[in-house]
Formats: C-alpha cells, structure tokens, sequence
C-alpha cells in the first residue's frame, strides 16, 4: 500500500482582502513558544476576509488537547479586532492533524536561535506502513555538537522531548518531528 502524501503547507492567499486577514493573524505568537509565530509553527492553516468587515481564520492544533488552543484562539480575535474586524470567527481544524512538516524554514531557524533543537527530518505519513525509522542524532540548539542523549520523550510541552549534550553539559528541549 502506497503511502499518502503530505498534505501541503498553508501559505498566504493571493487574494489582498484574504491576505490582509493572513498577515494580521500571523502576528499572534504560540504562548508556549513565544517568539514563534503562528504562521511560522504552521498551525495556521487558513484566512479569509469575509463581507466588508469580517474575518475568518482556521487553525490545526499541533495535538488535540494542545492548552494552547485557547489562547491563540483569544490573541487571534483581539489582534483582528484592533485590525479592525468587526465580525471574527476562528474555527479549529483537526483534519489533517498538524505536522511538522508545515513548520517553516524561518520557524525552525527561531526555534535554535531561542535554544530549542527544531525537528530534524520529515514526518513520515502513513510511517506505520512504510520503511522503520532510523533515529537520528539531535543537534545540540547551544554549542552544535551532535553529542547528545534523550533525557524524557516530554520536555517543557508534550510537543518536545527533553535532551542533554554531553559537550556543553546544557540541557535543551527537542521540538519532535510529529
């Protein structure tokens, strides 16, 4: 049996009215990882600009019962109000569940730069039915070494895993590929 491809990164709409909404909901950062912003962790999957004042604006969790969602849902409605739309509804979006595969190039470069290792590979969809995993080592988001170990598969979030590196003796969180 085949593997099914990856559903695509959501990207900004071509539409102006469409990417107005966009460019104001990806303002709103993940509360847990605040110097990342939600388009760039991927999780926002949609916008629309609907009738004159109007905003509709989807997003995928990174897990279904992510204690995130709430919040960004919050930020999301007062950054398009202080944008000026009126009428704002945010939907969430399970399907297709959320991968790191939609991370950006710009979010995984935040993500070591704030001291957190970004996923390192793809997501394997449908990876029940294809080739094992090969695990690989994780570089260390401080010093680059790649000496480094899993300390817990749960780091700060249920999204990371905890690590250690044996050169700088720094323990760091791992965003997993998921």
């Amino acid at each position: 049996m085949a593997a099914r491809p990856a559903p695509a990164r959501a990207v900004r709409p071509e539409n102006a009215a469409d990417a107005a909404v966009w460019d104001v909901a990806a303002t709103v950062n993940d509360p847990e990882i605040p110097v990342l912003s939600i388009a760039d962790l991927g999780i926002l999957r949609g916008a629309e600009a609907v009738g004159a004042h109007g905003a509709r604006v989807t997003i995928t969790p990174t897990y279904s019962g992510c204690p995130a969602m709430g919040t960004i849902e919050v930020d999301l409605e007062r950054a398009l109000a202080a944008a000026g739309f009126v009428d704002v509804r945010v939907e969430l979006c399970l399907a297709p569940a959320w991968t790191t595969d939609w991370m950006t190039d710009v979010g995984r470069a935040t993500l070591e730069e704030y001291g957190i290792a970004p996923p390192s590979g793809t997501a394997a969809v449908g990876a029940n039915r294809g080739p094992v995993r090969v695990r690989l080592s994780v570089r260390c988001p401080r010093c680059g070494s790649l000496a480094t170990r899993e300390m817990s598969r749960f780091g700060s979030t249920s999204c990371k895993a905890l690590y250690s590196c044996s050169d700088c003796q720094e323990p760091f969180d791992y965003f997993k590929v998921l």
